[in-house]
């Protein structure tokens, strides 16, 4: 079976065994971990990252395995089908990932009516927006604040997807200029919808593992100067370092997993050195292990997601990185 049937299997999979209210006794019981992160109350501080569920159907299964929180999508204001298939690759002896996926969803609005539906999830929702693939650059931001405005109502917070490797030209806003005008206009719109709803929705920004020292300087004064809520570090990462004995190694896409932990970790450590606290980081790349997981939070982050670990460990990882980060960084301290 190839990976993308695999996906959806399993997925097809959780989402009957949730039906059935037998997930639980699947999954078997996460400990509790609470944290409250800019007025969010987290159970534990393990999330499932974007990428996964991806037409937020399978929100209330994630929910029950487990997780502390679920970010959903990559969602975009239109349906669009992505790449072309293949377009996800295992590289196993590595215990690595290759997708070119492409923003492959069935839109906003559709993935918004999927939230509506979950009506057994009350953890913390996180929605992942991202421009159509047709869209030019110089328009992105129109289509961040469309998917900014359907999506308030749903989530708990929204991440700005502007690193993936997969839509041509993407990772171009990541550029101080173009980072700064597109964070402008969304903290905008957020003031205008938080006084038309009565409800904050803080915005999180997703950025790649392959910026340099000087970007992430340059990047982080964007941030705090533009007041950015929460950041996720980090995305997938064009190098195919760890991965050269792979005969998958020249496939277009970003490599997630085994071979990301590192460099992952070392952005999460140079953003928050920049940061100072003030702002957030939510850790993601890499994390196979408890020890991933206590290692990002060390280095600055306050919360962790799971991607390629998830999907190589099982809903175990999630345990055990619970209990690791609970031993060893406790909330508290």
């Amino acid at each position: 079976m190839n990976p993308e049937t695999a996906h959806k299997v399993t997925l097809w999979g959780l989402r009957l065994a949730e039906k059935m209210r037998v997930l639980p006794l699947l999954m078997g019981e996460v400990p509790s971990d609470p944290v409250e992160i800019l007025g969010m109350k987290f159970p534990n501080r393990v999330g499932l990252a974007a990428g996964m569920d991806k037409e937020a159907d399978t929100v209330n299964a994630f929910g029950q395995a487990g997780f502390g929180f679920v970010e959903v999508g990559t969602l975009t204001p239109r349906p669009q089908p992505g790449n072309d298939k293949p377009r996800l690759f295992r590289l196993i002896p590595q215990q690595a990932i290759i997708n070119r996926m492409g923003f492959n969803n069935e839109g906003i609005a559709a993935g918004v009516e999927n939230i509506r539906s979950a009506t057994r999830f009350h953890g913390v929702l996180g929605v992942n927006i991202g421009k159509n693939k047709v869209t030019p650059n110089e328009d992105a931001a129109q289509d961040y604040l469309t998917c900014l405005r359907a999506a308030w109502p749903v989530a708990d917070y929204i991440a700005i997807n502007f690193s993936s490797p997969n839509t041509p030209g993407l990772r171009d806003l990541q550029a101080a200029e173009p980072a700064a005008r597109l964070l402008a206009s969304l903290k905008s719109e957020q003031s205008n919808l938080a006084v038309e709803t009565g409800r904050n929705v803080p915005i999180f920004m997703k950025v790649a593992p392959d910026v340099t020292d000087e970007q992430i300087a340059e990047l982080s004064r964007v941030f705090l100067d533009e007041g950015l809520d929460g950041l996720i570090a980090t995305n997938t990462t064009l190098s195919r370092a760890g991965v050269e004995a792979s005969p998958r190694r020249e496939e277009a896409g970003g490599l997630s997993g085994a071979p990301l932990t590192a460099r992952s970790t070392e952005v999460i450590g140079a953003f928050a050195s920049e940061l100072k606290g003030r702002i957030p980081i939510i850790g993601v790349g890499g994390i196979m292990s408890g020890a991933d997981a206590v290692a990002k939070i060390k280095a600055g982050a306050s919360l962790v997601q799971l991607y390629t670990g998830f999907i190589y460990r099982g809903p175990d990882l999630i345990r055990e990185c619970v209990e690791a980060m609970k031993a060893e960084c406790p909330v508290n301290s």
